[in-house]
């Protein structure tokens, strides 16, 4: 079975939100940034049956683990996420490595991520909680990222050897940058700790409009066992948010 979640600043705004969601069979909700009044919307998430799968774990994505002068920030941050996350029973946070700077290369940026990693995973381990390394594309949506291949994002996971140092599969983002989807999928399997969805091009519903077969993800990941997150992370631009949600859970569910 695919334990799906759903992105909720995204969907925001219905009142019935969690508890349509929770009975269309969602098991969980995710959130970007922490916030003020994330705390009593978390609150209503727990008690409509929903638990929390991921949110961000610091701030920036442009300045991020790679960039050592703000290293001594980002880690008191990641800490205070861990602490959150153990207290509201989410498994993982999201981690940024940051963007290229023009000043080194992506391997040197690739070792000073690594060395920032090495310094908070311990304190993940003691608490069992992952640090994922979010996947995105420099393609389109943000230039000069680091992290915007699968083989960039597993290399720093093996540079780091926890346990709890994975990566955030999105599919959207890899089949932008990347595409030959499943096969990266299946070898990066090992070191997923969360999975986010959107159609291709637009990122828009996960319908016969776009050029991902999610049936066919899907069934890899069940073969494969994986026990982790499907979060959804489109912007519906055909359907109503609920329809679309709905839409989303039955294209996925195995």
């Amino acid at each position: 079975m695919i334990r799906q979640s759903f992105c909720y600043p995204i969907y925001q705004g219905d009142p019935e939100l969690f508890a349509a969601t929770r009975a269309m069979g969602y098991e969980a909700t995710e959130f970007w940034a922490w916030s003020d009044h994330l705390p009593e919307v978390i609150a209503m998430a727990h008690t409509a049956g929903l638990k929390i799968a991921s949110f961000t774990g610091h701030e920036g994505i442009d300045r991020g683990l790679s960039h050592t002068a703000d290293f001594d920030r980002i880690e008191a941050e990641i800490r205070l996420s861990v602490d959150r996350a153990v207290e509201i029973g989410c498994p993982g946070i999201i981690v940024f490595p940051g963007g290229r700077d023009g000043k080194r290369s992506d391997t040197e940026a690739l070792i000073d991520s690594a060395r920032a990693l090495r310094r908070i995973a311990p304190y993940a381990e003691a608490n069992g909680v992952n640090l994922n390394i979010e996947i995105l594309n420099s393609r389109h949506d943000h230039p000069g990222y680091l992290a915007d291949t699968v083989e960039w994002g597993v290399a720093l996971c093996e540079m780091v050897g926890s346990k709890r140092v994975k990566i955030l599969f999105d599919i959207y983002h890899v089949q932008v940058m990347q595409g030959d989807l499943i096969a990266r999928l299946k070898w990066a399997l090992p070191f997923i700790g969360h999975i986010h969805t959107a159609g291709v091009p637009g990122r828009h519903e996960l319908d016969s409009r776009q050029e991902i077969s999610y049936p066919a993800v899907m069934q890899v990941l069940s073969d494969a066992g994986y026990t982790g997150y499907v979060g959804h992370e489109f912007f519906p631009n055909r359907l109503g948010k609920l329809e679309s949600l709905q839409e989303a859970f039955t294209v996925c569910n195995l």
